[in-house]
């Protein structure tokens, strides 16, 4: 019995034991092949067929072969939404790519009082013990971190040309941050001055290699400004400012848009300085614009904290009296106000008294009017001549009585404006001094507002119409027309502008000859050249003409291609009409057939024949005021003054270069002559210079001054 009970027990143990490990045979498998068929599933609808699924027990193991590191890890990151992460099992593969990208190579150069110092990483190729050895002299014994790395990869298309350019750039920024990558170049630096800054900017873009992009940054110190002046005109050329200063970025933001609301179109300069006379600078310049345009036009100046409002003649008594007490009483503490209401002149049989002073393009100084005393035409004829040079001046002022007392501060302070400028005049009168002309200076209407602001106190009335001219500006280094036509010969040399024989195509040897003129004319700017033709006489004269003509377009169309400015450039066919050479011979041919670059001066003669006419009509009209006195000073002085500026208004400046051969004797400019009873000037040619006249304007309409340049063509065929 016992022993009997004893082996049921038994048996149902072990039968119950053996039904356990059954039911969990099968529950294993049942969850495994789940688990397989769940993870398979979702592993296909997120586009991973690659992935294969096995099973082991609660184990899930991922295998196959990823295409990438990505996709291995969208492969994990699937199968763990299905079952449990940690019951994941990675053995999958990554292909190998076939090849890996290269880096992006880029450096950063920090450059200060303590040294240089270079980050960044750069390809194998890179000779960086050069590089460095350049830090080391651009740091003057300063040191120089090295805290570059290398990759054995290619380096990009540029990155030599963008890492030398940046070098270059360094030695001219002693404190600076330049950023390079094979692309691009970024400048992040402090200059000494406003006008540092922009030589800089001028010379690094002239540099920068074509292709190549170039990020600037340059700043510099505020100017201390002495005196704070702002000055705003309204009158039948519009709105604009002569002068303008401002202590803050909000400051010069609010004055901008205060003009722009009085009719200030496009852009204007406004610098920013120190010396401001009060924190309620452009609350004041504010309301003195706005009041400005009330009053219907005018010009206003704020010198420091002293303020004058001049309105235009023939403005109405009464409205001017409403604005000016309104602006008398709203104007911020420290702000004074002076109010002018012109009135009409008052003729005299002599017309109003004036001195005039006029500087040509060539640096002649003619000054004629009226001075009190010979003591002040002969400071008046020294300080001209210690500012412009001694061989330069010519006076011809004579004296008058009855003139302010102010009279000689108003013509000093007229001709040390005119120093400021290129060319141009200053006119001085009893109420007002007049300056115009052209000049290289972006600042130049500024400081000439500054310096009569300063000169002639508070109450002092000036017009200022002063023009900037790019090509002027000594920080650009632009050279003139006649120097552009100069070195192009010199870039040419005994060279030859080669085309294939018979055809206007040009051959290939002329490409580099052609690239380096791109380079040079790129400097010139507009500059009105006449691109002319020559063959030898063979072959019909008809031909030859258009063969010419079409060899100098081809020469244009690929000065065009490579970015030349050619708005102003001719071209013109002279076939066989102007030989240097004896056809005769294979030698002359060879030379007859040539480009020739020749300076227009047609512009230059169609301005100053407009000028003389706009002087005559003003003086007909009195606009002028000088009715009696043109005898001394007036006809002739405005005809000078008008032809000298229009002379430089093209960049054609003609009576600039040497070889002149068509120049009329002297005595047959009547012009002069006829409008003034003055005494004839010692020097008859330095008076048709100063004038603007003369010399050219014997050189007939449609002529071409030529800088004796002739590189020679290849054959005609």
């Amino acid at each position: 019995m016992r022993l009997s009970s004893l082996f049921t027990i038994a048996g149902t143990f072990l039968a119950a034991s053996g039904l356990s490990v059954l039911t969990a045979y099968f529950t294993a498998q049942m969850i495994e092949t789940a688990s397989q068929s769940s993870v398979l599933n979702e592993l296909d609808r997120e586009g991973l067929p690659w992935a294969e699924v096995d099973t082991n027990g609660l184990q899930v193991f991922l295998i196959g072969t990823a295409p990438d590191e990505a996709a291995r890890f969208k492969a994990l990151s699937t199968a763990g939404r299905v079952v449990d992460a940690s019951r994941v099992i990675d053995q999958m593969l990554v292909e190998e790519p076939e090849d890996v990208a290269p880096p992006r190579f880029s450096v950063e150069i920090l450059r200060n009082d303590a040294g240089v110092s270079v980050i960044g990483l750069v390809p194998q190729s890179t000779d960086r013990e050069a590089l460095i050895e350049s830090f080391r002299q651009i740091a003057g014994g300063q040191e120089v971190s090295d805290l570059l790395e290398a990759a054995d990869f290619p380096a990009p298309d540029g990155w030599e040309q963008a890492l030398r350019f940046a070098t270059s750039a360094l030695r001219d920024l002693p404190r600076s941050k330049v950023s390079v990558d094979a692309e691009r170049v970024e400048i992040k630096a402090m200059t000494e001055s406003a006008e540092a800054r922009s030589r800089l900017e001028t010379n690094l873009t002239r540099r920068k290699p074509e292709g190549l992009r170039l990020a600037l940054d340059l700043s510099a110190p505020r100017p201390v400004i002495t005196p704070f002046t702002l000055r705003f005109l309204i009158d039948d050329e519009g709105a604009r400012f002569d002068a303008c200063s401002a202590d803050t970025e909000e400051a010069r933001s609010r004055i901008l848009r205060a003009a722009s609301g009085a009719g200030l179109e496009g852009k204007a300069i406004c610098t920013l300085g120190l010396g401001v006379p009060s924190r309620r600078w452009a609350d004041a310049v504010e309301l003195g614009i706005a009041k400005l345009k009330e009053v219907g036009g005018g010009s206003i100046t704020f010198s420091n904290a002293d303020v004058t409002l001049v309105a235009l003649e023939g403005t109405p008594q009464g409205t001017f009296d409403r604005i000016v007490g309104e602006l008398e009483t709203t104007l911020p503490e420290v702000f004074a106000l002076h109010a002018v209401l012109p009135k009409a002149p008052e003729q005299d049989a002599e017309g109003p008294p004036d001195f005039t002073a006029t500087l040509s393009p060539e640096g002649k100084v003619q000054l004629r009017g009226r001075l009190t005393t010979e003591i002040a035409r002969q400071t008046a004829d020294s300080y001209a001549r210690a500012r412009f040079g001694s061989e330069a001046v010519y006076t011809a002022a004579r004296l008058a009585d009855n003139l302010p007392s102010d009279w000689p501060v108003r013509t000093l302070a007229g001709l040390e404006a005119l120093s400021m400028l290129a060319n141009g005049s200053v006119t001085v009168t009893p109420d007002d001094v007049i300056v115009t002309g052209q000049t290289g200076n972006q600042e130049a209407s500024a400081q000439i507002a500054k310096l009569l602001a300063g000169k002639l106190g508070e109450n002092a009335t000036f017009d200022i119409d002063v023009t900037y001219v790019e090509r002027l500006d000594p920080t650009l280094g632009i050279p003139s027309p006649e120097q552009c036509v100069g070195m192009i010969k010199e870039v040419v040399g005994t060279r030859k502008i080669n085309f294939e024989p018979g055809s206007a195509t040009l051959d290939i040897s002329a490409r580099d000859i052609l690239d380096e003129l791109a380079d040079l004319l790129k400097t010139c700017g507009d500059i009105p050249l006449e691109i002319g033709g020559h063959t030898d006489s063979q072959g019909r004269e008809s031909m030859n003409q258009q063969l010419s003509r079409d060899r100098a377009q081809s020469v244009l169309d690929a000065l065009r291609g490579r970015r030349v400015p050619v708005r102003m450039y001719e071209v013109k066919g002279y076939g066989e009409e102007q030989p240097i050479a004896d056809n005769g011979t294979e030698e002359g041919r060879e030379a007859n057939r040539r480009i020739e670059f020749k300076l227009l001066i047609d512009e230059l003669e169609e301005a100053v024949a407009e000028a003389e006419d706009a002087a005559e009509e003003a003086t007909e009209a009195g606009e002028t005021g000088e009715t009696a006195e043109a005898a001394d000073t007036g006809t002739a002085d405005t005809a000078a003054t008008d032809a000298s500026e229009a002379s430089t208004t093209e960049d054609t400046d003609g009576e600039q270069t040497a070889d002149t051969t068509d120049a009329e004797p002297d005595g047959q400019d009547d012009t002069t002559d006829a409008a003034t009873d003055t005494p004839p000037m010692q020097d008859p040619e330095a008076t048709e210079a100063a004038a603007g006249i003369g010399a050219d304007k014997a050189v007939p309409q449609g002529a071409v001054r030529d800088a004796d340049f002739k590189p020679e063509n290849g054959e005609d065929g």
